[in-house]
């Protein structure tokens, strides 16, 4: 799958762009994973936001956001980190989360990076440099914890 990563700032996102992201996160998070909640929080267009997108075929097939760290008490925050069903087994979320890790540096050279990993993940993210942060907790019924890497 060949990959084109983009990342905009939220005041450079395209109408279409940003209807692709809301959907694809609404297709994996509201309705795959069973969680009802209200996915648009106010903060994909506020500060200093981030959208990494992965596009194979004009379709979105990844997607994570950055989010500014004068906004998050200090660290960048990862969040809303998914592939779609057609992407998944394809090596994606490593390829992403490096492109992310690049553009954190970029924007914030030296802040700390701060993600809500669900539990399972801890090891994935470990190898990014990635450590538990703080306890276990339940999201939507989806054991989580918090992960820093400094």
């Amino acid at each position: 799958m060949n990959i084109e990563w983009i990342c905009k700032h939220h005041s450079d996102l395209g109408k279409e762009q940003l209807y692709a992201i809301l959907k694809l996160r609404s297709e994996v998070f509201v309705v795959e994973q069973k969680c009802a909640y209200l996915d648009p929080d106010g903060q994909d267009l506020a500060g200093d936001t981030y959208h990494l997108m992965g596009w194979a075929d004009d379709q979105l097939v990844a997607y994570l956001r950055l989010l500014d760290p004068e906004s998050q008490g200090g660290d960048v925050v990862i969040g809303r980190v998914l592939t779609s069903t057609e992407g998944r087994g394809k090596g994606l979320g490593h390829e992403m989360l490096e492109e992310a890790l690049k553009q954190a540096e970029k924007n914030w050279p030296a802040i700390p990076i701060y993600l809500s990993a669900q539990a399972h993940l801890q090891g994935y993210y470990g190898k990014y440099g990635f450590v538990a942060a703080g306890e276990e907790y339940l999201e939507d019924d989806i054991p989580h914890i918090g992960m820093r890497r400094s």
